[in-house]
């Protein structure tokens, strides 16, 4: 018997005439790393007030054949330190993974760190396509200027980086729209793409998409039931949201969501979107940003 969650995927993106998806925002890692992630979500109930039972925990063989199986045709792989001395470490194994799963996306890191411009470079030179900054788990400040050469060398290559900076599902310190702001002064050109779609201050980082045309917004757990029962998306800025509909990514978060991966494409449909507009963002937009 087909499983109905892969049926439901797959005819969401045969039905928009797509090759398939890309997904701009999985997370694969390597497993001890993956654990902790894991026990994190475990936890989480009494710091958001909701539970988080991880859909997808299954070895990363099974992972990768879920997607496969889902149709989607190129993913990235999500990983981030929350101390110094790891990024380095994580972007090897990036390297080893990339090597062996040639649909992903070549993901690499970075934390404010003395040597980080180095190993990022380093990173480039292996491949990198893509970075992941995780400014709510790293605790730091993106504008730390550890970071500066960083984020120069970063906007010069036009490469990528997928930022975690809304204060969603928990607050940080250096979280919200103010600290990504004062990056993007200091490096416009920046090809940004915000998580969760910034949640929950979604209008603020609309208004950087709008004003920095590098800034992009990826879909990752917005506008899902689990999301909007405590960080609805103002129906107000649907507009918005259709004219930013160039530079929105499609993401799902997998494994590590909490209900089945259709579900983050069929919400999609209900943003009274055209078909124009779901193609682009579930296929389109990525595969121009990235050469795909």
């Amino acid at each position: 018997m087909s499983d109905p969650d892969v049926v439901s995927v797959q005819r969401f993106w045969q039905g928009l005439g797509l090759p398939g998806l890309i997904d701009v925002h999985t997370h694969f890692m390597p497993q001890r790393v993956l654990d902790k992630v894991w026990a994190y979500f475990d936890g989480i109930e009494p710091l958001v007030g909701i539970p988080w039972p991880v859909k997808y925990r299954e070895e990363e063989d099974e992972r990768l054949a879920v997607l496969r199986g889902f149709g989607v045709r190129a993913f990235t792989s999500m990983l981030y330190p929350h101390k110094p001395d790891m990024a380095a470490w994580l972007n090897q194994w990036a390297v080893e993974f990339a090597e062996r799963t040639p649909d992903c996306l070549h993901t690499a890191t970075f934390f404010p760190e003395p040597g980080a411009e180095g190993y990022v470079r380093e990173a480039l030179e292996n491949g990198a396509r893509v970075f992941k900054a995780h400014v709510q788990v790293g605790g730091y400040d993106p504008g730390d200027p550890l970071l500066d050469p960083v984020w120069g060398l970063l906007a010069e290559t036009g490469t990528p980086v997928v930022i975690h900076c809304g204060s969603g599902p928990a607050p940080g310190k250096y979280t919200g729209p103010e600290p990504v702001a004062a990056v993007l002064a200091r490096h416009p050109r920046l090809r940004l793409i915000i998580a969760h779609m910034g949640l929950p201050e979604y209008t603020d980082f609309m208004a950087l998409a709008e004003r920095y045309d590098g800034v992009h917004l990826d879909t990752t757990m917005a506008f899902t039931d689990f999301i909007e029962t405590r960080w609805p998306f103002p129906p107000a800025e649907r507009e918005r949201l259709a004219a930013l509909g160039d530079r929105v990514l499609f993401g799902s978060d997998f494994p590590n969501i909490p209900y089945p991966y259709g579900h983050a494409l069929e919400v999609l449909t209900r943003l009274d979107q055209d078909e124009e507009w779901l193609r682009a963002v579930c296929y389109g937009n990525a595969a121009r940003l990235f050469g795909i």
